[in-house]
């Protein structure tokens, strides 16, 4: 199940405008009931104009009477009008404090190191960086290339674990797919 487009926003409305218990409208915006307790008693959420769940198709004036009449309802919401918002997959641009700089090239080091199968836009994306600075660490003409040691980027905090390891299990798929198409060129040609 979905959950409630501003839930505090939400609360307030159905403290001001129904008849329902703390634990309904908390069951219903995912709130705790001491919270929707103080949002009644205008310790929480002081300024927050309130959000009308009818109006916004999340529920219904009969599911609201419903659980008027009894305290033990729960609300249910109207499921065919729900909101499901999309986890951000990619990341805004990704700023690298002054402090952190410096490590970068270190790390494309260690890309072009240890995961030479990764491309140049994928490390570029993944640490913040340009193609040209990826390729004159490659080619050793930074200007810095005689202190360049590779360094994990995780461990100097250029990127997370869980995206490094994705990129690297992309990379390595395409190259294991590559290989085997390479391979069943070489074997239809030595036939």
């Amino acid at each position: 199940m979905s959950e409630v487009l501003m839930p505090k926003a939400t609360a307030v409305w159905l403290i001001d405008n129904t008849a329902l218990t703390f634990v309904q409208i908390a069951e219903f915006c995912g709130l705790h009931h001491l919270e929707v307790k103080g949002i009644a008693d205008g310790d929480v959420a002081g300024g927050v104009r309130g959000q009308d769940p009818i109006g916004s198709g999340q529920l219904s004036r009969d599911e609201i009477a419903k659980a008027e009449k009894d305290p033990d309802y729960r609300l249910k919401k109207l499921e065919g009008r729900t909101l499901d918002l999309p986890v951000s997959k990619r990341r805004t641009s990704r700023y690298t404090p002054l402090s952190r700089r410096q490590d970068r090239p270190n790390a494309i080091a260690w890309f072009l190191r240890y995961h030479p199968e990764i491309t140049l836009s994928q490390i570029s994306k993944l640490i913040g960086t340009t193609k040209s600075t990826i390729e004159s660490v490659r080619d050793r003409t930074h200007w810095d290339s005689n202190n360049i040691k590779p360094v994990d980027p995780v461990a100097v905090g250029l990127c997370g674990q869980i995206e490094l390891d994705r990129i690297v299990s992309v990379a390595a798929a395409k190259k294991a797919k590559e290989a085997a198409k390479s391979e069943a060129a070489t074997a239809v040609v030595e036939e």
